[in-house]
């Protein structure tokens, strides 16, 4: 099992927004969460990858088989958790090639393997950058510095791509997307799928799951899971929403 959370109760200062959320994700799997505005979706996404000012107050999170909330940020992102963020932090002074080439090597460190070489870095940004479409002149930008929103999902895409992640969680990155920028978040999942990776879709509307078709869906809503099923559980949201479960 990639992921397995147990009975998970979270707050932010005195309100508690996760209560009692069960999940498993097995190997290979793509998982999508759906559910109506504060239900929980993003406040799950923070605490998977560690984020500052949410507190777990009870249950238990464990990603192949080690205690994810006794790691830091950083050592679950060495682990191989990545997440893309609804609304992409601009980052001034720091060129995509440099970040990238941080967080590649922070990674390999962290496994023990050696820096990459400048020459195999290059030619793998290249690559990963002509797979999502990004004109080459973008890896000498600033991180998401005057990047339209579809620029900026695309950069997180290629970051993705670049760092091949165990765990993806895309948080409500289809969110103000056009149909072109959609199909090229969803090539980037669809591309990063095997037996040994696994992602959890987190989404409001059934547009990306189209393209990326998800093995479970899930809704949440008030904090727990309130219902699992297969895809034909996109079309019973889609005719009928939330208010039913």
């Amino acid at each position: 099992m990639m992921l397995k959370i147990n009975n998970l109760h979270a707050s932010i200062g005195d309100k508690e927004i996760l209560k009692g959320l069960d999940l498993s994700v097995g190997k290979g799997e793509v998982h999508a969460i759906m559910g109506p505005n504060g239900a929980g979706k993003s406040t799950l996404a923070a605490v998977l990858t560690g984020k500052p000012g949410y507190e777990v107050t009870e249950g238990r999170i464990l990603y192949n088989g080690q205690d994810l909330l006794a790691m830091s940020a950083e050592e679950r992102a060495w682990a191989g958790l990545f997440l893309s963020f609804q609304y992409p932090i601009e980052i001034p002074g720091v060129t995509i090639t440099a970040f990238m080439k941080a967080a590649v090597n922070a990674k390999r460190k962290a496994q023990g393997l050696p820096e990459m070489k400048a020459g195999e870095f290059l030619k793998l940004q290249k690559e990963k950058m002509a797979f999502v479409k990004m004109k080459p002149e973008f890896a000498k930008r600033e991180v998401n510095v005057g990047f339209s929103g579809g620029e900026k999902k695309r950069n997180e895409i290629f970051q993705m791509a670049m760092l091949d992640p165990s765990l993806s969680i895309l948080d409500e990155t289809d969110s103000g997307l056009d149909v072109d920028a959609l199909k090229i978040v969803a090539d980037g999942v669809n591309a990063l799928r095997s037996p040994e990776k696994s992602a959890i879709i987190i989404t409001h509307y059934h547009k990306l799951l189209e393209y990326v078709q998800p093995d479970v869906v899930h809704v949440l809503k008030d904090g727990r899971i309130v219902k699992t099923g297969g895809r034909e559980l996109i079309d019973v949201i889609e005719n009928q929403g939330f208010d039913q479960f």
